[in-house]
């Protein structure tokens, strides 16, 4: 297959599992979780962000294992398939919980998520066969990109069952638009293969290369860096996920129409500022432009607090599209240009890890100050430090030049 053709199947791989990230985690489960299963209870809040950070615990601490594992038998798309089914399987299954069945809403959502979260891994993981480094920020920014295409088909798909009242049914939807859209890369994207003889368990071998990394991971302190920044920041972007569909719903008294709207632009503008941001990427460099989408974070905070109408909060909207994309995408690409190219997997699985606990701390402190205030105001106040002290930090990380490689002396 040509270049160009492994980075069509693999961004059309961003545009199925963002059927999920919509529907379920952002838009209509998350609201449907609130307002049916929890009964519109404060305690609603509180509900969802402990399902958010068990998910996010739990992939967290498997990923840099299931990482590593990879990388020393080279099995990326066997794992992906797997943590694939899985998401699918549970999404699809969500049809069934109903008002006061918040164990299984809470069990399943978390099955679901850990799939998702947990195939991103490997996924990303294979960002670095498809392209040069030169490439990265662009390559990167097509995949983020064809992810919000996907989320506004779903949504154009999904529309009928909103205005019918049929929540339920679009888990359904989510599910299949994800296995329908997923299933070209596994045919067509090889994984490179290796010959090997084991002689102890694939866990064992897991464990092992990770203790080993950590043990040395002095050789890697440019790295370490930049995923301590990416811990920070990428909180308050996760928290913001989570969260921004209660809060429009509960604060501000969007209808699911109204939402439905709304995350259309936001889409919408993700789409623009993954692709814009990531050529300027190729151009400017990473960190920078990173530097940037974290600038329009926190002026997306800040807005969000002041405004108090519908139509002020489209604007959020605008500002939080085309800095969540941006700063998600810019993210990956300069994690492949940190990484050393044998350990591909496992330090993507790192990411992971970096990624995934720090979304277990924004959204809980998000649940827990709604609950305890009962406003949702105060609680997205906190959302900004996080972007602060990412911001902070990734001013002390050093960018390698496009052409360049990493090297462990860095």
């Amino acid at each position: 297959m040509s270049k160009k053709g492994k980075i069509f199947v693999w961004t059309l791989f961003d545009f199925a599992n963002t059927s999920f990230s919509i529907i379920v985690v952002t838009f209509l489960y998350a609201v449907y979780f609130k307002k049916t299963v929890a009964s519109g209870e404060p305690i609603g809040d509180l509900y969802w962000s402990f399902a958010t950070s068990i998910a996010m615990v739990i992939t967290a601490i498997i990923s840099p294992i299931l990482g590593a594992i990879a990388d020393y038998s080279a099995g990326k798309k066997r794992f992906l398939l797997f943590f694939t089914a899985l998401c699918i399987l549970a999404t699809a299954s969500l049809y069934f919980v109903k008002e006061g069945t918040i164990f299984w809403g809470i069990f399943l959502f978390v099955i679901a998520n850990i799939g998702f979260e947990a195939g991103l891994v490997f996924y990303d993981a294979f960002l670095p066969e498809i392209t040069e480094p030169k490439n990265y920020g662009r390559v990167s920014g097509y995949g983020f990109a064809m992810g919000y295409l996907g989320s506004l088909a779903t949504l154009a798909i999904v529309y009928p069952f909103i205005t019918a009242e049929k929540v339920r049914e679009t888990f359904v939807v989510s599910a299949i638009f994800f296995l329908i859209f997923s299933v070209p890369l596994f045919l067509f994207l090889r994984d490179s293969r290796k010959n090997i003889q084991v002689h102890e368990s694939y866990i064992k071998i897991g464990v092992g290369r990770v203790l080993d990394t950590v043990k040395h991971l002095k050789h890697y302190k440019n790295l370490a860096t930049f995923l301590l920044a990416f811990f920070f920041y990428i909180e308050g972007v996760n928290t913001v996920i989570y969260f921004s569909g209660n809060y429009a719903s509960t604060t501000l008294g969007f209808t699911e129409t109204e939402l439905l709207i709304f995350f259309i632009t936001v889409q919408t503008t993700a789409i623009l500022g993954s692709v814009i941001l990531g050529i300027v990427a190729d151009s400017i460099g990473q960190k920078k432009t990173i530097i940037i989408t974290l600038l329009l974070w926190l002026l997306t905070i800040l807005l969000a607090i002041v405004i108090r109408d519908k139509t002020g909060f489209y604007i959020v909207g605008l500002l939080a599209g085309s800095a969540m994309g941006s700063s998600q995408s810019t993210s990956r690409s300069l994690m492949s240009k940190l990484t050393p190219p044998e350990k591909k997997t496992e330090f993507f699985g790192f990411y992971s890890f970096f990624g995934k606990s720090s979304a277990v701390l924004g959204p809980l402190v998000f649940g827990l100050v709604s609950y305890l205030t009962e406003s949702q105001r105060i609680a997205i106040f906190s959302v900004g430090f996080f972007f602060l002290i990412g911001l902070f930090i990734l001013t002390k990380v050093k960018e390698p030049a496009a052409e360049n490689t990493i090297r462990l002396s860095e």
